[in-house]
């Protein structure tokens, strides 16, 4: 997947969460968990736009890092919403499998940069 791609992909992540969101039930509960999800939903995209315009290397994994962490956090406020029962699973899963899948590509990204950053850290001492 490109750099375009991701950034097209983590937007309709974040656009969905909004469509979510405005569908949640008007209970104290409802806006709690929509306030949430609406701030690490739209997040993720907002943060793999600014790892992509990362100055450095370390800089790209501290940020991807912290899409990782949106993401995932995005999936556990699915989760509460889905057991607390304002939303049918149903009208969920499509939302949570991609929430499941941006984190795993923002783990495998950070980790194969990880990995060739320290290649490289060996390569340059030689």
């Amino acid at each position: 997947m490109t750099e375009l791609e991701l950034k097209q992909r983590t937007k309709d992540f974040a656009l969905r969460t909004l469509k979510l969101i405005d569908s949640m039930p008007e209970t104290r509960s409802g806006r709690v968990l929509a306030n949430q999800l609406g701030r690490s939903g739209t997040s993720v995209g907002a943060n793999y736009r600014a790892a992509c315009r990362s100055r450095s290397t370390a800089e790209m994994i501290s940020k991807l890092s912290v899409v990782e962490e949106e993401a995932d956090e995005s999936a556990f406020w699915l989760e509460l919403i889905s057991e607390h029962g304002l939303i049918p699973i149903g009208k969920l899963a499509a939302l949570q499998s991609e929430a499941g899948e941006l984190t795993a590509i923002m783990v495998a990204s950070r980790r194969t940069l990880q990995a060739n950053n320290r290649k490289s850290g060996i390569q340059n001492r030689k």
